[in-house]
């Protein structure tokens, strides 16, 4: 129950730092990349921050996410390496569709 107290202190200060690094960073690196960049505020970096969590990262934490990509990028390899050279030339097939803009039908 102790550890659970020390938790929520801990994430909010975690969350503040990381707003720090943010608004530092942003204020050091974008002004001098665009020129049309303003500095920005404690606030504008925390929201910032969690726009791109939202975006990018979501909020799932890292329990039961033990595998995560590095697990289904080793199974679609092995299933990769399974294949027969057809296998692998009509998946490089089947995956073009998705790539191309279908053919419009013609109306008569």
């Amino acid at each position: 129950m102790k550890w659970k107290l020390l938790f929520i202190p801990l994430i909010l200060a975690a969350i503040a730092a990381m707003s720090g690094v943010v608004m530092w960073l942003w204020n050091a690196v974008m002004p001098g990349i665009f020129s049309a960049a303003q500095h920005i505020d404690y606030w504008h970096a925390m929201g910032l921050l969690v726009l791109c969590r939202i975006l990018f990262g979501g909020f799932r934490g890292r329990h039961g996410h033990h595998h995560g990509w590095h697990h289904s990028h080793r199974e679609r390899w092995a299933r990769w390496q399974a294949m027969t050279p057809e296998e692998r030339a009509q998946f490089h097939k089947d995956r073009g569709i998705f790539c191309r803009p279908k053919p419009e039908e013609k109306s008569e």
